[in-house]
């Protein structure tokens, strides 16, 4: 898929990762209590929440963790849950088109705190529908490479389950579908015994931007920045970085 980067599953974005767990959990949990509470907590009815847990699971949240915010989401333990989604629109260097997605209880907080971010790390903010238009809404399921698992097998199960191309990203593959055909190739993935990381829904780039190494750093910088807000729940963009850039990346964490 054109302008889709997984520069997320770098060294370097994994390190960031590793030290950031504790918020890396508390957005996972109010992903599942946002899912909970629209689908109600019957996973098997709930696919939504069936995804939610999944990825939370896969980055081994606590049980315990993930059934009270269950529990918290429908409604079960006597707590509310009120969160909205706000999509925020700008620019990274050298033109980076940047989708930035909050799920906040306080919308005027979620708002400056993105722009606060945005100016102090080289970013602008974009009227909303000027950078929106430069991407798609797919579903993406991501799969870890496994022994015994090619990428003919991932093509096998998903293709007639409608899925758009399976993409080989080095460590793992990934089904693009849209997104009304996610639950069903997620199903096909299971049906065929093989592990999934994650299925949800996200934004990829129509058009992608290349940059040099130094100005792809200065974005992941901005990227990580915004990430580390309490209300940003993913940021995407339409960077796309070429294999010497990404070895360039990570010759420099090592």
């Amino acid at each position: 898929m054109s302008g889709h980067s997984k520069w997320a599953t770098t060294k370097h974005k994994k390190a960031i990762i590793d030290s950031r767990r504790a918020k890396s959990f508390a957005k996972l949990i109010k992903n599942i209590e946002v899912a909970a509470k629209v689908g109600g907590a019957d996973v098997a009815g709930n696919p939504t929440l069936a995804d939610a847990i999944q990825k939370a699971k896969k980055t081994s949240v606590p049980n315990d963790n993930i059934d009270r915010a269950v529990k918290r989401g429908a409604g079960l333990s006597g707590e509310a849950v009120d969160y909205q989604t706000i999509m925020y629109e700008g620019y990274g260097q050298a033109g980076v088109a940047m989708l930035i997605e909050c799920l906040t209880d306080n919308r005027n907080r979620a708002a400056a705190e993105v722009r606060t971010i945005m100016s102090r790390n080289g970013g602008t903010m974009a009227d909303p529908g000027s950078v929106a238009y430069n991407f798609s809404r797919k579903g993406v399921i991501s799969i870890t490479k496994t022994e015994g698992v090619t990428e003919d097998d991932v093509l096998l199960a998903v293709l007639e389950a409608g899925a758009e191309e399976v993409i080989d990203r080095g460590g793992g593959f990934e089904v693009i579908t849209e997104p009304a055909d996610l639950v069903e190739v997620r199903k096909a993935i299971q049906s065929a015994g093989i592990d999934y990381d994650s299925a949800e829904a996200e934004f990829i780039a129509t058009v992608s931007v290349s940059p040099d190494a130094e100005t792809a750093r200065k974005i992941i910088s901005l990227v990580e920045a915004l990430e580390d807000s309490d209300d940003v729940q993913n940021v995407f963009t339409n960077m796309d970085l070429s294999a010497e850039v990404s070895a360039a990346l990570e010759a420099s964490e090592g």
